[in-house]
């Protein structure tokens, strides 16, 4: 119903005019300089190398909460006072920010097993008010210092002096403020944490469990990763929860004394589970509820050591005893929380890094620093134990070993589409060479907006790759349409024909392939810059989908029609080869097979190198796969010049100089291409 009145055809319409009239230039020049051409990409490939490793990895991105959890750690042995005391002094110093909004603390455990939270351990959610809220901080801009008065106004709305404070500026900020003697911060999310507790069981982005079979080893190689992980960069805090500390009331009955008079060490027992603990001697019915009524001395009585001491033990014989003439009544130390695992005692080092610092990066520097102190003795491994470092980390090594297989897979599932589109597995590759020019925009787009590898990202590049094979399939298929048509009127007899029909299916359909491109790019772009829940996600998913789409759609105007001019121009040599030089066409083929076979050697031992150990054999056939490729592309190369020459018309068939032709079709024929056919 919209689309009604004069609608024109593409060579008339203006917006099709007027893009084909800039890109067809750029055409021409890149099919009459190949090498320049491919060069072009290959230097746009090289240059996206040296940041790929500095991109850093991390398991999935800080989703923004709307809140913080502080969960700071002390030494066991505290007070149930002192620690409620010193959540208080916590609570009001975070309350003191702007930014937050309130603060509710706990300390201890509650009544659940789920939670078996020391009094060490405080739990503190802080509720932050709107971000609009949030303070601002001055940045220095590039135009300070040099901008006269008049261009500000225009250049301070793209690049202002004051922009809103970060989450992490802002957790930075609670860091120092609440930075406490005796007192280690983790910060973290309130749903993360419960995530990460309830697959991991440690509490921060990084962790490392000590398996060990003694208590007090385990204690002293803990405190030792402690002090071997602070000098680390990128480390906000480190500590080891402490096995030994804890305080307990020892009563160890003395046999003697019981003999003497006429005392079992039951009757002890009784005594302090009666009087001290507390013994369930009735059950009160109320309605259909039943509770249980316990008994025991009195608060006074209990309160202390010397009061316990004096709890009586009945005799035999009538009368009583102290507890303290029977038993040995003394405060011990012991652990405070004994963990085990796999079969073996375990203690936890918790980690909490910077926001900015990259996961995997951290964690390679971090095994490294603990690997020197242990190679020279600073820490010490109890005997028949173990390290192994987990949290956020190891659900990262566990996406990266899916990737391993997702990646592979998903690629495998493009080709065969493409094969099936095209039953010809060269052009199949021709298609897929869009695909590295997209990753090129891809690691650009993650390094300018400082986002590391993620399980966001990788979903986002594995769509992109399905994104740059459509952009190569659009431009294959209008390539191929121009071609066949030359084709079949019998004006393809040299190069310089088929450059002209490729430049007439590359300029003639350059709208539709820019439309693919720009609506993709229409829905993507807002995601970048979005805000709230979630937002933190989705901006990783789009960027390398925006920046691959932008150097895909830029390289593979380019450089796809060179490439498939020349792989046309070689099927064209092998007619007239056919015809006039059999023989060479078998040394050819024969070449191209050896030439196929090294590329598949080479591709093949790279690709196991992740998947498998490295082994001599693998490092043997990649060498033999890279010497196989080189020597047959010299030998293919050789041979195609020799048979060149041996053609009567080879100078016809390669001939290529010839005037640029007009990018603008006949107008007394729409229907003709841009592009004249050559004589």
């Amino acid at each position: 119903y919209l689309i009604r009145g004069n609608i024109r055809s593409e060579d008339q319409h203006p917006v099709s005019r007027a893009i084909r009239r800039v890109y067809a230039p750029f055409v021409h020049v890149a099919l009459a300089s190949p090498k320049t051409t491919v060069l072009i990409g290959v230097l746009a490939i090289a240059s996206a190398l040296p940041l790929y490793p500095r991109l850093g990895s991390e398991f999935m991105p800080p989703l923004d909460e709307g809140d913080l959890l502080y969960m700071p750690t002390t030494l066991p042995g505290i007070s149930i006072e002192e620690a409620r005391r010193q959540l208080q002094i916590q609570d009001a110093l975070l309350a003191e920010i702007p930014e937050v909004e309130a603060v509710l603390g706990k300390v201890g455990r509650a009544e659940t097993p789920t939670d078996p939270a020391p009094l060490s351990m405080a739990e503190t959610v802080v509720t932050l008010r709107p971000r609009s809220e949030w303070r601002t901080r001055y940045e220095r801009r590039w135009w300070h210092g040099w901008a006269p008065s008049w261009l500000r106004p225009a250049l301070t709305p793209l690049w202002p002096e004051f922009r809103p404070m970060t989450r992490a500026e802002l957790i930075d900020e609670m860091n120092r403020r609440v930075r406490l003697v005796g007192w280690t911060n983790a910060f973290t999310q309130p749903i993360r944490n419960r995530i990460d507790m309830l697959a991991t069981g440690i509490r921060t982005p990084v962790g490392v469990k000590i398996y060990g079979h003694d208590l007090a080893e385990i204690e002293v190689a803990g405190a030792a990763v402690e002090r071997a992980l602070r000098g680390v960069s990128g480390t906000r805090s480190a500590f080891f929860e402490r096995q030994q500390g804890g305080s307990y009331l020892d009563i160890e009955p003395d046999r003697e004394a019981l003999a003497r008079f006429g005392l079992r060490v039951e009757d002890v027992n009784d005594v302090v589970e009666g009087a001290i603990g507390a013994r369930l001697v009735t059950t009160t019915v109320e309605g259909r509820a039943r509770f249980g009524v316990t008994m025991r001395y009195a608060q006074d009585f209990r309160a202390t050591p010397e009061a316990i001491s004096s709890a009586l033990v009945p005799l035999p014989d009538g009368g009583a005893v102290r507890l303290d003439r029977v038993a040995d009544v003394r405060i011990g130390p012991g652990p405070a929380m004994i963990r085990d695992e796999s079969g073996l005692l375990v203690g936890y080092v918790y980690v909490d890094i910077h926001e900015s610092a990259d996961l995997g990066g951290y964690v390679e520097r971090a095994r490294a620093a603990v690997g020197s102190a242990i190679a020279a003795g600073d820490v010490v491994l109890p005997e028949g134990g173990r390290i192994r470092w987990t949290g956020q980390y190891e659900q990262l090594l566990e996406m990266e070993e899916r990737m391993r297989f997702l990646v592979p897979l998903s690629l495998l599932a493009i080709v065969v589409l493409l094969w099936l589109q095209f039953r010809n597995f060269t052009e199949v590759l021709i298609v897929l060479a869009s695909v590295p020019f997209a990753l090129v925009g891809s690691v650009w787009a993650l390094y300018l907006l400082d986002f590391h590898l993620s399980t966001a990202v990788w979903v986002g590049v594995i769509a992109l790759v399905g994104l740059a094979a459509q952009t190569g399939v659009v431009m294959i298929v209008y390539i191929d349409q121009a071609y066949e048509k030359r084709l079949r009127a019998g004006l393809i007899r040299t190069l310089a024909d088929i450059v002209d029909a490729h430049a007439e299916g590359t300029i003639q359909r350059v709208r539709p392939k820019l439309m693919t491109v720009g609506t993709m790019l229409v829905g993507l772009v807002p995601l970048l810059f979005s805000e709230g829940s979630g937002a933190d996600v989705m901006r990783r998913i789009a960027a390398p989908m925006v920046g691959g789409l932008v150097t895909s759609a830029f390289l593979t105007l380019e450089i796809i029609p060179v490439i498939y001019t020349y792989w046309r121009f070689e099927e064209l040599l092998a007619r007239r080869l056919e015809e006039a030089v059999p023989a060479a066409v078998t040394e050819l083929t024969w070449l191209t097979r050896v030439v196929q076979a090294g590329a598949v050697l080479l591709v093949g031992s790279t690709l196991l190198q992740l998947y498998v150990a490295p082994h001599p054999g693998l490092l043997a056939a990649h060498v033999t796969g890279a010497v196989t490729l080189g020597l047959g592309a010299l030998a293919y190369a050789w041979a195609r010049r020799t048979a060149i020459r041996l053609l009567p018309d080879h100078v016809d068939l390669t001939a290529a100089e010839r005037p640029p032709p007009s990018p603008e079709p006949p107008p007394d024929d729409p229907g003709v291409s841009d592009v004249p056919a050559s004589s």
